[in-house]
């Protein structure tokens, strides 16, 4: 599962959720994620879950985080990678997720 905590005023959440659509990308989201978003408001929305995984203070918005089969969250997702989402490429999302399967606990 892949939690997206952002929210609609967020220029990088926008710019995010347009590159989900990009064709490399969304292959990626359908064949390995259950992509949920979280909508955070201002920071004022499911906030008690957006910390059971993320500090949304130090990793900015859009905040993706991995979560295992078991519910546990993922290493490398969470770390503000996508909170200058208007400066990524279409490659180099799919490329994150991808690296993200197979990152070891």
């Amino acid at each position: 599962m892949l939690l997206d905590f952002g929210a609609n005023w967020c220029e990088d959440c926008r710019e995010l959720s347009t590159l989900v659509q990009a064709p490399g990308v969304h292959q990626v989201l359908a064949r390995d994620y259950h992509l949920v978003t979280v909508d955070v408001g201002h920071y004022d929305h499911n906030a008690d879950l957006a910390a059971r995984y993320v500090t949304l203070a130090d990793s900015g918005i859009p905040a993706l985080v991995v979560l295992a089969p078991d519910g546990s969250k993922r290493p490398s997702a969470g770390a503000g990678q996508f909170a200058d989402a208007r400066n990524l490429a279409a490659d180099e999302v799919a490329n994150l997720l991808v690296d993200w399967l197979f990152t070891k606990n």
